[in-house]
């Protein structure tokens, strides 16, 4: 593929994608917070063993979601970037229509499999909780036409600020609807174990709540925009027309590689949990809801706090789908390329300090999110092993993107296939021959995110001719961010010693030496990886509030 004039812009100017990504990772990153901020008191409503009805029953209702809708943003955005960059307003309108039609038929389907079949996909006190999440699923894919239709035109503001608008009524309506209906469970004089089930069904009502509020949002924002469509279409000169019948087959051809891809990239969860709850029921004979319980430990707090830095790789990765289907529809290799190293160059220095910081702070960063000290050494020990995947599910998610952007959507799908049979091959004999137990399962993610970065990255090096930058973008960051690790350990450590002798709360100790320690270790790997080469000036100028950055580096004279 030949590379087009236009793909020869001059070097300073700046392309938006990364700006854009940061909008919606800085939205990604307010929403885990949220998240965190909320579930550790509901947590605290609604118990160990309520979190595990709730997460077990949201782990299926992800994957029906998986299945139906969720991929449907990137994929939509993909299709209509390709048409947008060619000015076909007309058939990207058409597609548009498509897409509505074709969640509402797959989204209603999924809903309703997802209610009548509830006892096949779960047991116990989880099927009635996975039944209040069916309507989600239908609302969920006319949010994600909506999302991928405004992420095509390049602009992740309205998507951004429906993710906050929907956590936050999913915050409120969650808490407040546990709380009432597990009120409601004792007032009836019912056990504990149907309390805990009306309290995740109150959580599951949180969900649904906020995914509609954030589809009442963006399609206010599309009527609001009508007549600008409107005037697009009317002046579309293009005379390639597509006909309904050809959109469907393409949107086919496209949406369900996506489907398949981002399904069985995130079935490792469900997978590792029916495994995981299997075995110890039947074969280290554990009780059934001390097993639902550590599961959801690990599901509901280890793996909560370890995604929230892996919001600017699913950000990214949102962004980076429809800027480079564009620029490759062109034959903008080079400029593709470019994309390429600077999101990954972007989402690595985020996330390898990150993965460090909460390895080597695993407890204290518990402590202060779920602070309930029955399961704190559980959590955290489990923590500390999935602070790898922070940078191997940043990498692996971001490198999906890449490929399925350049058109190699089938890639994915059998790269995590692959990925899957390996982490499960070792997850078995893992649970079987050892007493590893939870632990298992969390070896066997971050094996299954290393491996998804392996192979992606291999492919990548195939299709695009990509060969990665490994010194600036890894070696550097890895030692300026273990520098970070050590003193940020030290700074805890000498801080809470020192915080003991004049707070008597253990808990605000923890909080405020935990704060000493990531001030510290952050304004520590600032200063190194400017240091140390590992960002430019230009480097700094293209992240989202850069020049602020850019600014304290040469006020501290680091540039």
């Amino acid at each position: 593929m030949s590379e087009k004039n236009h793909a020869s812009q001059k070097s300073g100017k700046r392309d938006g994608f990364i700006m854009q990504a940061g909008i919606l990772a800085a939205a990604s990153v307010i929403c885990r917070i949220i998240g965190l901020l909320y579930k550790s008191p509901l947590t605290g409503i609604i118990g160990d063993e309520g979190n595990g009805y709730y997460n077990t029953a949201y782990n299926i209702y992800t994957i029906i979601l998986l299945v139906s809708s969720y991929s449907i943003p990137s994929a939509i955005a993909k299709v209509l970037a390709q048409r947008l960059a060619l000015k076909e307003y007309r058939n990207a309108q058409r597609i548009f229509k498509c897409a509505l039609v074709y969640v509402m038929v797959v989204g209603g389907v999924a809903s309703l499999v997802l209610f009548l079949w509830a006892p096949v996909f779960v047991m116990g006190n989880s099927v009635t909780v996975l039944r209040f999440f069916a309507p989600t699923i239908f609302l969920y894919g006319l949010l994600g036409v909506l999302r991928g239709y405004f992420q095509a035109h390049r602009t992740m503001l309205q998507t951004s600020f429906s993710q906050i608008l929907e956590q936050i009524l999913n915050a409120a309506v969650s808490l407040g609807a546990a709380y009432g209906l597990m009120r409601m469970a004792a007032a009836q004089e019912f056990d504990g174990s149907i309390q805990a089930m009306y309290g995740a069904i109150g959580s599951a009502l949180g969900t649904g709540s906020g995914v509609l509020i954030a589809l009442l949002f963006m399609a206010g924002v599309y009527l609001l925009n009508r007549k600008m469509i409107a005037r697009r279409i009317a002046n579309d000169r293009s005379k390639t027309g597509e006909s309904y019948g050809d959109i469907f087959k393409m949107m086919m051809a496209v949406v369900t590689p996506f489907i398949l891809s981002t399904c069985i990239y995130n079935l490792t969860t469900s997978l590792n949990q029916t495994v995981y709850s299997k075995m110890m029921v039947h074969i280290k004979q554990m009780d059934a809801v001390t097993v639902t319980v550590t599961y959801g430990i690990m599901a509901g707090k280890a793996v909560t706090i370890a995604n929230i830095p892996i919001a600017l790789a699913s950000a990214m990765s949102s962004a980076i789908v429809p800027a480079i289907a564009s620029t490759y529809a062109q034959g903008a290799v080079k400029q593709t390329k470019k994309k390429v190293a600077s999101a990954i160059k972007v989402t690595m220095l985020i996330s390898i300090p990150a993965a460090v910081g909460i390895g080597v702070l695993a407890k204290p960063v518990m402590m202060a999110l779920f602070p309930q000290k029955d399961s704190l050494e559980l959590a955290s020990g489990l923590l500390m092993v999935l602070a790898a995947t922070v940078v191997f599910y940043g990498l692996s998610t971001l490198t999906n993107a890449v490929l399925q952007g350049i058109g190699r959507v089938n890639t994915p799908v059998i790269n995590a296939v692959t990925a899957l049979v390996v982490q499960t091959a070792l997850l078995v004999p893992l649970l079987y021959y050892t007493e590893m137990g939870i632990y298992a399962v969390a070896v066997a993610t971050v094996v299954y995110s290393l491996l998804m970065c392996i192979l992606n990255n291999l492919f990548m090096r195939k299709y695009l001719k990509y060969k990665q930058e490994i010194d600036k973008t890894f070696a550097r960051p890895m030692f300026a961010a273990a520098l970070m690790g050590a003193l940020a350990y030290g700074v805890y450590v000498m801080a809470s010693d020192l915080l003991e002798l004049v707070i008597p709360s253990e808990y605000f100790v923890n909080l405020a030496a935990l704060g000493a320690a990531v001030v510290m270790g952050g304004c520590l790997y600032f200063v190194l990886v400017i240091k140390l080469r590992a960002v430019r000036e230009a480097d700094l100028k293209a992240m989202p509030k850069g020049h602020v950055f850019l600014k304290i580096a040469r006020k501290l004279r680091l540039l």
